[in-house]
């Protein structure tokens, strides 16, 4: 017992020492500001709407751009990992004419359902977020506004799934070094997509089939510290705007070593929700070789062969032979046409257009931007 007890007080003192070494480090990188909400893009049903965000101090919010510095890109994304989420704030949510008010968990985590008095139509609407600041700094009120994406089955061909590190973005998700070098060295600006992505998703988008825009959700296991980032770098790269899924916010710095990490089980589960809110909703999935996405999509196939009209993985350095992922899919009856496994985004454009996914012209933006 005097051997249990000791250790506690270890582990105590370890904790106080780390949350002092953290203190100092943010007043050292000039990190020490007022709180912000980080509202998250919403999503929905014309019936159903779910809104989330955290409300964090100490988190830096700037616009990036192509010449910012080395230190000040390490800075940026440090930032994003020493944030302090505040516990027990009350945000005020103005949505679809109406006031709700939710309380940040311990995480500093908040979400809300909300059910319009009437039918929505398919699109995009503003939520605007509000929070009083009990902190001594910063104004009495904080504001903040994101969007939240209602899709109408009906007015809709299908809808995309897509994976985020090393299917759009360029990551090395399997090579350590290499992935913190580009998290903490580069930003929005200078981060690199895979060519032909944007006009790939462009042209996924497009409401070829039926009057609405094919909504994309993007279902990652990189984390909530990077969401702006993320929403920075879609919106440089004209990858069209989506609504994110991603991995529980990290809350110290150790954790960015494992940024992205972990079984990826999580994507399953978020990609079955979407399935779930859609029921009469087809998908086409999209992923890479490297972080199990070709066995998550596989276990979707099986389960909604019917719903699940193409799989496409982008072939990675270091990741599923690609013997072991069609023998995945032959194993479960999958039709063998609609998997395609490619390093190149065009070929998965063609397989696309084949499939009567994506016109001829979309076909041939995404060729001309590759060649």
């Amino acid at each position: 017992m005097r051997i249990s007890l000791k250790n506690k007080k270890v582990r105590r003192a370890g904790r106080h020492l780390g949350k002092a070494f953290v203190l100092m480090l943010k007043r050292s990188l000039g990190l020490s500001t007022p709180p912000v909400i980080l509202a998250y893009r919403g999503h929905g049903t014309p019936h159903d709407v779910f809104l989330s965000g955290h409300v964090l101090d100490d988190r830096l919010l700037y616009e990036p751009a192509a010449d910012d510095s080395t230190w000040s890109n390490i800075r940026a994304m440090l930032s994003r990992f020493v944030s302090t989420s505040i516990p027990g704030a009350t945000v005020t949510i103005e949505a679809f004419g109406k006031k709700y008010e939710v309380e940040t968990d311990k995480h500093g985590y908040f979400s809300c359902h909300v059910r319009p008095e009437q039918k929505l139509a398919g699109g995009w609407y503003q939520i605007q977020y509000k929070v009083d600041n009990t902190l001594e700094e910063g104004p009495e009120e904080l504001l903040s506004n994101s969007d939240a994406l209602i899709v109408d089955e009906q007015q809709v061909a299908f809808g995309v799934i897509s994976d985020v590190d090393d299917t759009i973005i360029i990551s090395y998700a399997n090579r350590l070094l290499r992935k913190l070098r580009l998290i903490l060295t580069k930003n929005a600006h200078t981060r690199l997509p895979f060519p032909g992505v944007a006009e790939f998703y462009q042209a996924l988008r497009e409401p070829h089939q039926k009057e609405g825009p094919n909504p994309i959700f993007y279902v990652s296991s990189s984390e909530w510290n990077l969401y702006d980032f993320l929403i920075d770098f879609c919106q440089k790269q004209n990858i069209p705007r989506g609504v994110f899924f991603l991995q529980e916010l990290k809350r110290n710095l150790a954790q960015v070593f494992r940024s992205g990490g972990g079984t990826h089980n999580h994507k399953l589960d978020k990609a079955r929700r979407i399935l779930q809110l859609y029921p009469s909703l087809s998908f086409i999935l999209i992923g890479d070789s490297g972080q199990r996405d070709a066995e998550l999509y596989a276990r979707l196939a099986e389960d909604y062969p019917e719903r699940i009209l193409s799989v496409y993985l982008r072939q990675v350095k270091g990741g599923t032979r690609r013997e072991d992922i069609m023998h995945l899919y032959q194993s479960i009856t999958y039709r063998k046409d609609k998997v395609c496994l490619s390093a190149k985004t065009s070929e998965a454009a063609q397989h696309a257009f084949q499939k009567g996914f994506i016109t001829k012209k979309g076909l041939d933006r995404v060729q001309d931007s590759v060649a």
